[in-house]
């Protein structure tokens, strides 16, 4: 499993690693029952604290994205895609929240703003 770490866009660590899992999950690059690695493994090969995997995965367990079995591991829960859906649609919301008090500050155009995300999504 792939999880890139960026220190320069300002969000936590385990946030990071939610959103990177989470993503693995909704497009079916982690299958449900397909085993994680273990906290301190993954702490390990990122080169972080295991505090900061161990939350990332508490996260995980708390939204149902993953199942902890003690003495196993923890391992990709069946997901009720719907709800897979509703939580990334909460994510998409807050940046884009966060995207609209920030053009706000500047006093830039809703309709600017709106411009901008469109030529975002042509670049893909």
């Amino acid at each position: 499993m792939d999880i890139i770490i960026s220190n320069s866009g300002g969000q936590p660590i385990y946030e990071q690693i939610c959103r990177q899992i989470k993503g693995a999950i909704a497009t079916g690059k982690l299958q449900p029952g397909e085993p994680l690695p273990s906290i301190r493994s993954l702490a390990r090969d990122l080169r972080i604290s295991v505090i900061t995997t161990k939350r990332a995965y508490e996260e995980l367990e708390r939204d149902g994205f993953i199942q902890t079995v003690a003495g196993k591991g923890s391992f990709v829960a069946q997901q009720d895609l719907e709800l897979a859906r509703e939580s990334n649609l909460r994510e998409i919301e807050r940046h884009l929240q966060a995207a609209l008090e920030l053009s706000r500050q500047i006093d830039l155009p809703a309709e600017e703003l709106y411009s901008i995300l469109k030529v975002l999504s042509e670049e893909d």
